[in-house]
């Protein structure tokens, strides 16, 4: 009946059509529009999820999305394979944002001591106004918990990845060895990563977002100046990273 019903129209109501990969391309551009009305529904649904996530906590079925998507059920499923495809995504889309924040600070300008602290208030707030949704990200949901979220893990290595390759043409302009270059990154990574965690699961009191930028600030530019004497370095936080003289070229990190 309802393959009558499309032959009849000549174009099957949006809610019927298949997806894009199972879609013969016609010519007459029903395929491009199909993907495009996908692609805005796929939007509404990662935007409601992420609005209620915000609102409730980490927390939120598929039926109080789609209602706040203004879909049915059906059509989640339709676009997304399962729950955790779903909420993949939505770390995809949050990470997105987040990142739209860090990626100016990761082009060190100014100071030492201007790089660091620039990097880290522009985390932290962003954490501030998004407490919730940063502990979705290593967390999921509380009916569905999840680690070593692909996209998370992708984040962090990337940004990683950059800090090291700066510290690799520091300590090669310098004459250290620049192989601690990677370990010194992501210890300085991880230890942003842990301290914020346990910031957010800390039940009140807590020091204020202020206070925890001023102590993120203070352990990075200890671990820097400690690993660079360690290494030979003089290092001073108010040197100029413009008169840094960075040299090398850093390996590809995986």
């Amino acid at each position: 009946m309802w393959d009558m019903a499309s032959k009849s129209i000549g174009t099957p109501y949006p809610d019927a059509m298949p997806d894009s990969e199972e879609t013969v391309e016609t010519g007459d551009g029903r395929t491009r529009r199909w993907d495009e009305h996908k692609q805005e529904r796929r939007l509404r649904i990662l935007e409601a999820a992420v609005a209620l996530f915000s609102e409730r906590g980490r927390e939120a079925g598929v039926k109080d999305i789609a209602e706040r998507a203004r879909l049915p059920r059906s059509v989640v499923y339709r676009i997304f394979k399962d729950r955790d495809d779903l909420d993949e995504q939505v770390r995809e889309f949050i990470v997105a944002d987040l990142m739209s924040a860090l990626t100016p600070t990761l082009v060190p300008h100014g100071t030492i001591r201007d790089a660091i602290r620039d990097s880290v208030e522009s985390y932290v707030g962003w954490l501030e106004k998004n407490q919730t949704l940063h502990l979705f990200l290593g967390a999921g949901s509380t009916s569905r918990p999840t680690a070593g979220s692909h996209v998370v893990v992708s984040a962090r290595t990337s940004i990683g990845s950059d800090v090291a390759n700066y510290l690799y043409q520091f300590l090669s302009a310098k004459g250290a060895d620049p192989r601690f270059a990677q370990p010194l990154a992501f210890a300085l990574i991880g230890t942003v990563d842990a301290t914020v965690n346990r910031w957010l699961s800390q039940s009140q009191p807590r020091i204020s977002p202020t206070e925890l930028a001023e102590f993120l600030q203070i352990s990075l530019w200890s671990l820097i100046e400690a690993h660079c004497r360690i290494l030979g370095i003089d290092i001073d936080p108010d040197m100029t990273i413009d008169n840094l003289d960075l040299v090398g070229d850093p390996p590809t990190a995986h």
